[in-house]
């Protein structure tokens, strides 16, 4: 119960991120709206860690495989992704592609077992339940 709480505050939060981070573009610049974005996630991870944390910060050198650690790189992607398709699509439509997007994805990963993750079988009904996703969003975009 607590990781589906978990999971729903983070799409609240990406949601809320999202919005705020394009009305930053309409002052600066996608780019450096996202500086901004990733420099006080530096911020506040680092006084998080101060607080609570305190393992060695040269640890996260010894993952393997080493391209797990783009993580970062990538987070600075979908920063300028969620600000230019909400600024495109505007919120709801913006985030509903997103979401979409994430289970398939997520799924695919599974799936086919990639970067480390168990591979799980194929399964009709996260198909359909991902058919219907798909159709609510057509049902939303044209209604």
């Amino acid at each position: 119960m607590f990781g589906f709480l978990i999971a729903l505050i983070s799409g609240a939060l990406m949601s809320i991120q999202g919005v705020f981070n394009t009305q930053v573009t309409k002052s600066s610049s996608i780019w450096v709206a996202n500086i901004f974005v990733q420099f006080t996630a530096l911020l506040v991870c680092l006084g998080a860690w101060l607080i609570s944390d305190r393992s060695s910060l040269g640890a996260v050198f010894k993952v393997q495989p080493k391209y797990m650690l783009l993580g970062g790189a990538i987070g600075a992607f979908i920063t300028y992704t969620v600000i230019k398709g909400m600024e495109l699509l505007g919120p709801a439509k913006s985030v509903m592609l997103i979401v979409i997007s994430q289970l398939i994805v997520a799924y695919l990963i599974e799936l086919f077992g990639l970067f480390g993750v168990e591979k799980q079988p194929l399964e009709m009904r996260k198909i359909v339940g991902m058919g219907i996703a798909i159709l609510g969003i057509v049902i939303f975009k044209w209604t």
